[in-house]
């Protein structure tokens, strides 16, 4: 056949389903800004973004039970468009976590009973802080959060599916155009708020510059911007070398940004601090398993043949990640600044299950890979940190949320159930046994030893203890300190962040105590397809 002979991508639109929901309700959320009431968009936009998730979900699970096998059986999945889109295992299960964290948002944006019946963004955007328009603006619901949340969902489903890094990038820019939108929205605190959303979207607007010159480089050396092409480039050493290795880093530096890896980190305590809070949970966790989904596709299909150029890379930004995260989390003197450290130290973390081997075959029966511990991993990270956040919303006083460290003193006396799933959310986080974070701990240290990667696993284990002082420091404040007069009180919050702190904090028990089923469907989903 004539190589400019144009082939037809043919769309599997059945395995696409889910993708396509959210597009589409995202997209007819645009048309209910247009055409419905105001005084009806909350209620409609809420409805319509839950009941899109909700089938979406349900077509997730449909297709991770239709994928069939691929090879010798250790994969299951097929490609779709031409190639760009690979729908796997993996895939498979990341978009049930994304779309399980999206709910979790979804309800979160609809909050209103914490700030007097009007949601936590801002009425008027366009309004500048602190004009005649911002006032009159003040009894207004800013709905249009919701398709802009629905966009970003369906770039993060496609972000790991990308099969071409073409795709990867449309992937990326969809998911984060909106969130750079959503961070500058909040209701209250209205310059920091814009001052995160720009910070986000300058700094993305370099990382994103970096991606796309690596694009291009890596083009340069295999002649195609597929992943499966690009690896069988790599193993047969044709190109020039150095062209791969810098395109190679320049793509790094524009997923690490993503995930807040150091030197990468800068904008993640801004941008967490100064954005509404829920729009800090949602991103917090669907932000991270994207991405990581997309690391872990790049590396492991397209530059799998290549492990010894990029591990050298990775063990350094995993070890200064972990470091950075936990001793910088002891000068912080804001809940969310503090959990923005934490959650870059548990980038340094994820990164140290990357290091790991990633096939079976490679390891003795019963043992984890890295990408089953991975997935394991992010499934405990997103539940605590969506809760966490959830609960930060609770606190306030009469200017709002309290995120100093001094408004929670005494909490625990106050508000003992509050205090008490923060503070053992808290203990997930650092890793303390019969918690979901103490196992996934365990699943990424013991499959980046098994590998070799014993010195970052040392230095993990070290950043773990630090991150236990900041962490125990403040379970220490709300229990063992007693409360001023300026202290924060606890609001009750309506049932739409009740469950979502609940379902958080259950499922964080859960994956301590019985942590086979989860691990279980993380193996069963395989490994990715070429």
């Amino acid at each position: 056949m004539d190589s400019t002979t144009f082939v037809k991508p043919t769309l599997d639109y059945v395995h696409l389903w889910p993708i396509l929901v959210v597009l589409g309700v995202a997209a007819l959320g645009v048309v209910v800004e247009a055409f419905v009431p105001r005084a009806r968009r909350f209620v409609t936009q809420t409805v319509l973004a839950l009941a899109g998730l909700a089938a979406a979900l349900v077509g997730t699970v449909l297709v991770g039970l239709d994928l069939t096998e691929v090879g010798d059986g250790a994969a299951r999945g097929l490609l779709t468009a031409g190639g760009t889109l690979v729908i796997d295992g993996p895939a498979v299960f990341l978009w049930g976590l994304v779309l399980i964290f999206a709910v979790g948002g979804v309800l979160l944006f609809a909050e209103r009973r914490l700030e007097g019946g009007v949601s936590a963004f801002a009425g008027q955007a366009a309004a500048l802080p602190g004009t005649e328009a911002e006032r009159q603006a003040q009894g207004l619901d800013h709905t249009e959060v919701y398709p802009l949340m629905m966009f970003a969902v369906a770039g993060m489903m496609i972000f790991p599916t990308a099969g071409d890094l073409l795709t990867m990038f449309v992937a990326l820019e969809v998911l984060s155009l909106p969130l750079y939108l959503l961070c500058g929205l909040a209701r209250r605190r209205r310059l920091l708020s814009q001052e995160a959303a720009m910070k986000y979207f300058l700094l993305g607007a370099f990382s994103s510059g970096f991606f796309l010159y690596g694009v291009a480089l890596v083009y340069g050396f295999a002649g195609s911007m597929d992943l499966a092409a690009i690896d069988q480039a790599v193993r047969a050493d044709t190109g020039n070398h150095t062209l791969l290795a810098i395109g190679m880093g320049l793509l790094a530096v524009g997923l690490l940004f993503k995930v807040g890896a150091v030197p990468f980190q800068s904008w993640t305590p801004d941008v967490y601090q100064g954005a509404p809070t829920a729009v800090t949970a949602f991103m917090a966790a669907g932000t991270k398993i994207a991405a990581f989904g997309a690391i872990l596709r790049l590396f492991y299909v397209g530059f799998g043949s290549d492990r010894w150029t990029w591990q050298p890379m990775l063990w350094v930004v995993a070890i200064l990640t972990m470091v950075v995260g936990a001793v910088l989390a002891i000068s912080q003197s804001d809940v969310k600044r503090m959990l923005a450290y934490s959650s870059i130290a548990h980038t340094g973390f994820l990164l140290t299950g990357v290091l790991g081997v990633q096939t079976s075959a490679e390891l003795a029966d019963g043992q984890v890979t890295s990408l089953q511990a991975i997935l394991f991993y992010l499934t405990t990270y997103g539940f605590s940190m969506v809760a966490a956040f959830a609960i930060v919303t609770l606190v306030r006083d009469s200017g709002g949320e309290a995120t100093a460290f001094d408004r929670w003193a005494g909490l625990g006396r106050r508000s003992p159930w509050v205090a008490g799933a923060f503070a053992f959310l808290l203990l997930s986080m650092a890793g303390i046994p019969l918690t979901g974070g103490f196992v996934g701990k365990w699943a990424v240290f013991t499959v980046a030893f098994s590998a070799g990667a014993w010195p970052v696993v040392l230095v993990a284990i070290f950043s773990s203890v630090v991150a236990i002082y900041f962490y125990v420091r403040h379970i220490r404040l709300m229990f063992f300190t007693a409360p001023t007069a300026d202290s924060a009180a606890v609001v009750a919050p309506s049932l739409l962040t009740s469950a979502t702190i609940a379902v958080g904090v259950l499922a964080t028990v859960l994956l301590g105590i019985v942590p086979g089923p989860v691990l279980d469907l993380a193996g069963h989903a395989g490994e990715f397809i070429r």
